[in-house]
């Protein structure tokens, strides 16, 4: 479709999740007429998911570990981000909340809208709001950021796993137990590396063991981690295709992990998750108040609630009545981004003046 007011748009993946989040977004804007330059951080799965959705990009490198690394990372990388947006010439750039992007747009003059979600990451949050023209964050966000500062009803996830955009595939029960089904439960561990994660706790190896040789007893065990695993452990790790991943966590019997995203994502899908993790943010505790996540700061109680979830009878049909009570209150985000970004800044204005105009995104929920 051929759009005369078409963009020109830089945006940059720090994580596999930035995949998800806009890669409807740019499918959208794409087929309006819209371009995209990407760069992306060679972070975990998120190149290959990149190639699986078929999306060129631009590989900024694995990043750096330590303080001193970080800002010598962070020095180059703006440098290198600069040189490209000086040749691709946007007209726009867009982001989950990467420096590098609200950085090289006040040096180019053009407008940086950043998504965020992550209340507690202060570190990353100043990274990149004094820079940005507009910071984009759910309506549960804990913290006040400024007149520059606009509120959406609704969670990242649901710009890829809301019902419009994500259909659960059975056949992903087969790749995981060609022998026949058994029903499985979904543990994902952290390397808690991230700047909000310093100093924070989940599991240690004791209970990651004693929890999982408890429920093997009576059910199939999947494993995801970014590090290293006990050896007793390690042939639970899951191998499968990235992409694939939200039909595993769609038909998982139950989700426990430290990692937010993977348990918003499962709270968004109407799968039981419980979080464990030392810090908690707004959007979790959001999720907990609407019955489909458990979140606890230690491993204590963690397996009683697994096994008060795992008794539940017709827990599938329950937990999928408190996700249709989510999705009438919240909003697809992938439409409300495209409204945004393709009437900005008027978008701005409309959504300070009333934000009840983002109610049009509230989608009418189909079962699955």
């Amino acid at each position: 479709m051929e759009n005369y007011n078409a963009m020109k748009i830089m945006i940059d993946f720090g994580h596999p999740a930035h995949v998800h989040y806009f890669r409807h977004f740019i499918a959208e804007m794409q087929h309006k007429g819209h371009t995209f330059f990407i760069i992306a951080r060679d972070k975990e799965v998120s190149l290959q998911l990149l190639q699986k959705y078929k999306l060129p990009y631009y590989n900024r490198g694995k990043g750096s570990k330590g303080l001193l690394g970080k800002i010598i990372y962070l020095i180059k990388t703006d440098f290198v981000i600069l040189f490209k947006a000086l040749s691709y010439k946007p007209d726009l750039y867009i982001s989950f909340g990467s420096p590098y992007l609200a950085h090289v747009s006040r040096i180019t003059f053009k407008p940086n809208i950043a998504l965020a979600d992550t209340d507690i990451a202060q570190l990353s949050i100043w990274s990149f709001v004094p820079f940005s023209d507009v910071i984009l964050t759910p309506l549960v966000f804990k913290k006040q950021m400024g007149k520059r500062h606009l509120f959406f009803k609704g969670f990242m996830e649901l710009s890829y796993l809301h019902p419009e955009y994500f259909k659960p595939d059975k056949q992903i029960m087969h790749e995981l137990c060609p022998d026949g089904f058994r029903e499985y439960i979904f543990f994902r561990f952290v390397s808690f590396s991230a700047n909000h994660d310093m100093g924070q706790i989940g599991f240690d190896k004791e209970s990651k063991i004693s929890i999982i040789k408890a429920l093997a007893k009576d059910y199939q065990i999947l494993i995801s981690s970014e590090t290293a695993l006990p050896a007793e452990l390690e042939p639970y790790r899951l191998k499968i295709s990235p992409e694939k991943i939200h039909h595993v966590l769609y038909f998982t019997r139950l989700y426990i992990g430290e990692g937010a995203t993977m348990a918003s994502e499962c709270a968004m899908l109407g799968t039981p998750a419980i979080y464990v993790n030392s810090i908690t943010v707004g959007t979790l505790e959001a999720q907990v108040k609407y019955g489909l996540l458990f979140s606890f700061r230690n491993t204590q109680g963690v397996l009683e609630t697994a096994r008060e979830l795992l008794a539940m009878k017709n827990y599938k049909s329950i937990f999928q009545e408190r996700r249709k009570k989510l999705l009438a209150e919240n909003i697809s985000l992938t439409p409300f981004l495209v409204w945004f970004v393709e009437n900005y800044p008027d978008s701005v204005k409309q959504l300070k003046t009333n934000a009840e105009i983002q109610n049009r995104f509230i989608k009418l929920y189909n079962d699955n």
